[in-house]
Parts: C-alpha cells; structure tokens; sequence
C-alpha cells in the first residue's frame, strides 16, 4: 500500500525528495532510505542527486516499473501538451532539466507538511492533493460549461480536513521570481471561478516578510468573490501561518480560513468535495 502510494504520487507530482517521502510514509528517514533503495533496484523509482540546494540528498521519480504501474502519469513539467516520452529515463531527464524543479519541490513540500501534520493529529487528514496539471485539467471543463473565457492554473490543489472543519484551497507558490503584478493577475481566473465553482481561499505562500508586506500592502481594500491569504514557506502550513488580505492583524490556522464547496452544479462544479461528517476526517491516506 505505501510503495503504491508513493508511486501514484511520483506519477502525479514527478518528484520527491527523500526527506519528503520519510516525513509523509515512514516513521524515520533511515528505514525511508533502505525501502527507497529496493525501489530503485528493482526499477519502481529513479533517483538522482539534488542539484537545487546541493544536499547531496536523492531525489525520487517514476522509474521503469513504475511507468508501467501509472502509465498515465504526468510526463513534462514545463509543457503539458507535449510529446510523451519514449521512455521513464526520457521523462527522468525532462524533470532534471526543468527551469521549475525547485518549484515542484517547494510546492510538494506544502502538501508533503501537512500529511506528516496529519500523521501525528489523529482528526486532520488531508483528502485531496492535486498537482498544477491535474487541477487545471480538472476546472478547464468547468470553465468551458460556464462560458468562462479564463480556467485557474495553480500550483496545487488541496482539500484539509482538522478540528471538524473541512477547508479547500488553491496553492500559488511564490519563490520572489515574478513581479508582484504577475502574481496578482493570476487572481483574475480565482474571481471567475467562484462566480460558479468553488470559492477557496488562494494561498499565497512566499519567501520572506518584506514580499508579504507588499502583497497586502497592494490588496489593502480590494474585495475579492474569494478568500485570499499569504503565508512564508518557512512557516507550518497547517498552523497559525495565514493571512487573510481581508483581515490582516491577525494570523490564521489553514482549517480556520473561510471555504465554500460551491454550488451543486455537476456541470460548471464537478469536482465539488462532498460535505462529509467532521468524524471521517481521521485517516491520513490522503488519494491523489
């Protein structure tokens, strides 16, 4: 069950790190490291060094048998639409090769945080992780049936479930990279959306306090149809590490931050998460 997990999320997120896979399925990074490396040797994962932050640490993706496994996996991080590859070492190498491996990482690590949160928080769970392509795949249609001109793009897609409350929300990873215009332009397919899908708060998580301070400074008084909040990326997503630009004296846990599912519309919501009882929100077996 757990090797298979790993593998559906290497086939969705293209790749993680061994920290990250020890923090989210096993209960140390030794005993992640010795089962990491049967993997490799039967050929379920492919490895390679880390060349962002120059650990020295694996890095983990689909390996052969793995392709085989998910042969639906995800195969370009940088073009969704382009050629398959020929083979697993073909997709291997356009994941080293990306300009945004060290956003997929980033981004991975928000979602690899709170499934380690939920490991050790017997209430907390989260339901949905889905990554940029899968979520923009998956609101595409939705757009298209509500005559929307703009689908959203984010980085990731979750659903949280902790102290009874269920919360999704859009993830919009931000390394400091883009002008702050840029970011903020991304809001505009988020304000269509809610017109007649879900309105979950957009997460806008950055690298440091003065980023911070301009994002609110900029959406100071704008109304938006959904919630939007900042975080730091060094700060635990599933705690007191949200702002919301509505509201910004005061930090908020992710479960407290404001979330509506949507209309009961399948054909403009079809993905919309099913109100459950707060008492299902147990397991940490989150499906991608």
């Amino acid at each position: 069950m757990r090797d298979h997990q790993l593998l559906r999320w290497l086939a969705e997120h293209y790749v993680l790190s061994t920290g990250q896979v020890a923090a989210a399925l096993f209960p140390s990074l030794r005993a992640a490291r010795l089962r990491l490396a049967q993997l490799h040797q039967i050929e379920a994962v492919s490895r390679f060094v880390d060349v962002t932050t120059g650990s020295g640490q694996y890095l983990y993706t689909l390996g052969p048998l793995g392709a085989v496994v998910h042969p639906t996996q995800f195969n370009d991080p940088n073009h969704a639409g382009a050629r398959a590859p020929r083979t697993s070492i073909d997709r291997t190498e356009r994941i080293i090769g990306s300009r945004r491996l060290a956003h997929l990482l980033g981004t991975n690590q928000l979602f690899i945080d709170l499934i380690g949160y939920a490991r050790t928080h017997e209430h907390a769970r989260l339901a949905r992780w889905w990554s940029e392509q899968h979520t923009t795949a998956a609101y595409a249609a939705a757009s298209y049936a509500a005559g929307s001109a703009t689908g959203v793009q984010p980085d990731g897609h979750g659903i949280w479930h902790a102290d009874g409350r269920t919360v999704g929300f859009f993830l919009e990873h931000d390394n400091g990279t883009e002008p702050l215009a840029t970011v903020l332009r991304k809001l505009r397919g988020y304000e269509q959306l809610a017109g007649y899908g879900p309105r979950y708060p957009v997460l806008l998580r950055v690298p440091g306090r003065r980023r911070e301070h301009h994002l609110l400074d900029a959406l100071a008084g704008v109304p938006t149809a959904m919630p939007v909040a900042t975080g730091l990326h060094g700060d635990h997503p599933a705690g007191p590490a949200w702002t919301l630009t509505a509201a910004p004296r005061q930090r908020r846990w992710l479960h407290e931050l404001p979330s509506d599912h949507g209309p009961d519309n399948p054909a403009t919501n079809p993905h919309r998460f099913p109100d459950t009882d707060p008492s299902d929100a147990t397991r940490c077996d989150p499906q991608p």
